[in-house]
């Protein structure tokens, strides 16, 4: 524009085309946005609480609101350009993380006021009303809009969702839209907005809308992804999940960027040889005493290769060092990422899945099939709680249950996830100060090999408890329905250990002894790796001679009941964990990674806490 440089443009562009080109922005408008944003012109609507026939200055364009009917909300417009077509920006009214929506519409001054008019909503008090919040958490994924941080801590990179004030929240829908919209972080200001654009030219009149399944070419895709704001059935798709074809899995592997090994035999060392580490994890330099073990800084002539990051290049080390030894193994993302996991345990129980994996969707490649089967089981009258979970991070982050099918589906476009049935019959676990609630237990399993086959379990389990009594209500109360405590502040972390466990529990459930279960658990893990280690590398784990690993199998009890009415505690898989925190394992047990590192490095288990499993 007129007085300003060519180097701020560049600028600029440097900062954001790269987001301005993902989002399909076309660099003709880069100048004006560029221009809006570092002089804070921008298509500001503020909140009014009825707005019918009323022009809104935006910048160079000027909108029309014509009071309209849309879906089942009462209050909503439509927007009707009547000059000027321009890119312009659109404020967000609400920015939040699901997590907090609840707390932040309670305490808020005005939010709520402002959400319950916007989605027209009746609640004219000055007081939250708990009915008032739940109808605007319900109704809010209809107007949700979301995006991701690219870079931070894992809890930062949380999905962000937001609401755009109330001209962008009235844009409606068309499969043939006038505009485009995209979420733009402005980075001087720290600031989002979303960006509004024009499709193609247009008239004076013209209504402005948007897609609200933008990008999306598949007519069931789009009919399921648009089902918030038109219902429908999708009864007639079969819900039937067979396992991916083998494209799926090159084309993670090729996602992945991991080179497979060439063909070597297994390493032969001498019986009494000392075997130099070379690691960057702290809990193994400052816990791994056994005298076979010394550590080296130098990776070059380490012969065992023990890291935190994941290793990509296994050609190039077995072409040059075919006998260094190392704690992963090829290709075993296919048991630590969910949507993977869930695919390859279909070797176990067909289409359904296991019994000991809870019934599981990937909503990027499986979202009708997950519709058709919610919608069967709610025509039938059954439990429809599932829990949405990212592909690839732990700790319950981004996980979120609910009942709301609505809910689902808007979530696929935040992050990759999976959704899983809901375990609404758990084996709960009596606590004095609370009542009976949710545990989870943790195993550490050590992978010896893949062919043959060779998993142990360590003797040590671990559990986490929830903090307050379990039903199937209250879906966002963290306490009551999630067990992991140790990373959240404020909050009370039960410990009970397993040696202590085991009476309680059998006190608890006399008709179920410990080492039952337990052999239920350990013939759940033994088909899992089955299952995982059952296809060549890369449809199941790589056979690679110097490979070994250390996972961490979260897994809950549910309540189930055989053909002849008998009452079972069935395992269920919850996720595999890649490198493992073993803090609580090396504070209580000393010999933890003296006992990991013998039976994995030296093939030797004789006064190890470990038993084969398979």
């Amino acid at each position: 524009m007129e007085g300003e440089s060519p180097e701020e443009y560049k600028a600029f562009a440097a900062l954001h085309g790269a987001a301005l080109s993902a989002s399909g922005v076309p660099p003709l408008y880069w100048e004006r946005l560029r221009h809006k944003l570092e002089n804070e012109v921008g298509g500001r609507l503020a909140a009014q609480a009825e707005i019918v026939d009323e022009e809104v200055e935006l910048d160079e364009a000027v909108v029309l609101l014509k009071a309209q009917p849309f879906s089942t909300n009462a209050s909503c417009f439509v927007c009707v350009l009547t000059r000027g077509v321009f890119i312009f920006l659109i404020d967000h009214a609400w920015t939040y993380r699901v997590e907090h929506a609840h707390q932040q519409l309670l305490h808020v001054p005005g939010l709520l006021h402002r959400m319950a008019n916007l989605m027209g909503i009746d609640f004219h008090g000055e007081v939250a009303d708990e009915g008032a919040i739940e109808q605007v958490l319900q109704e809010m994924w209809k107007y949700n809009q979301t995006y991701q941080l690219s870079q931070g801590t894992a809890e930062e990179k949380v999905p962000v969702w937001y609401i755009m004030d109330e001209f962008g929240s009235r844009i409606q829908h068309s499969d043939e839209p006038t505009f485009a919209t995209a979420p733009l972080f402005y980075i001087p200001q720290q600031i989002a907005y979303t960006v509004l654009w024009p499709l193609r030219d247009l008239e004076t009149g013209e209504e402005v809308t948007r897609d609200y399944a933008y990008g999306e070419t598949d007519r069931l895709i789009r009919k399921c992804m648009l089902l918030p704001w038109a219902p429908a059935d999708v009864l007639d798709v079969n819900y039937s999940t067979p396992e991916p074809s083998e494209d799926h899995y090159q084309a993670i592997l090729n996602k992945n960027n991991e080179k497979l090994p060439v063909a070597i035999n297994p390493p032969v060392y001498d019986k009494n040889k000392i075997f130099k580490v070379y690691t960057d994890l702290p809990q193994i330099l400052n816990n791994l005493k056994h005298p076979r073990f010394e550590f080296t800084e130098d990776e070059g002539e380490a012969d065992i290769l023990y890291n935190f990051s994941h290793f990509k290049d296994y050609r190039k080390l077995s072409e040059e060092r075919p006998h260094v030894m190392l704690n992963q193994f090829p290709c075993e993302n296919l048991l630590t990422v969910k949507d993977c996991l869930a695919s390859i345990s279909r070797r176990v129980g067909g289409t359904e899945g296991p019994k000991w994996l809870p019934r599981t969707f990937n909503l990027h490649t499986e979202l009708p099939q997950f519709i058709s089967y919610f919608q069967q089981r709610e025509r039938r009258g059954e439990d429809n709680h599932w829990i949405c979970k990212p592909w690839n991070l732990a700790r319950s982050l981004d996980t979120h249950i609910t009942n709301n099918l609505n809910i689902i589906i808007r979530h696929r476009e935040s992050s990759p996830k999976v959704v899983s049935k809901y375990i609404e019959s758990p084996v709960l676990f009596h606590r004095e100060d609370v009542g009976m609630v949710k545990f989870d237990i943790r195993y550490v399993v050590l992978l010896r090999s893949v062919k043959p086959l060779k998993l142990y379990a360590y003797d040590v389990f671990w559990l986490r408890f929830s903090n307050r009594a379990f039903s199937l209500d209250d879906l966002d109360d963290y306490e009551k329905h999630f067990t992991v405590m140790n990373y959240a502040s404020g909050v009370t972390l039960k410990q009970v250990h397993y040696d202590e466990f085991i009476p309680l529990f059998e006190k608890q459930y006399p008709e179920y002894s410990w080492k039952t279960v337990q052999a239920e658990i350990f013939k759940a893990f033994a088909e899992l790796f089955q299952a995982a280690s059952a296809k060549p590398a890369p449809f199941g784990i790589c056979d690679y001679p110097s490979s070994r690993a250390v996972y961490a199998i979260d897994l809950m009890l549910k309540w189930d009941t055989t053909r002849d009415g008998k009452r079972t505690m069935q395992p269920q898989v919850l996720e595999v964990n890649f490198n493992p925190d073993c803090d609580r394992a090396c504070k209580y047990h000393p010999t933890f990674f003296n006992d990991v590192f013998s039976t994995l490095f030296l093939d030797e288990t004789n006064n190890c806490h470990v038993t084969y499993v398979v």
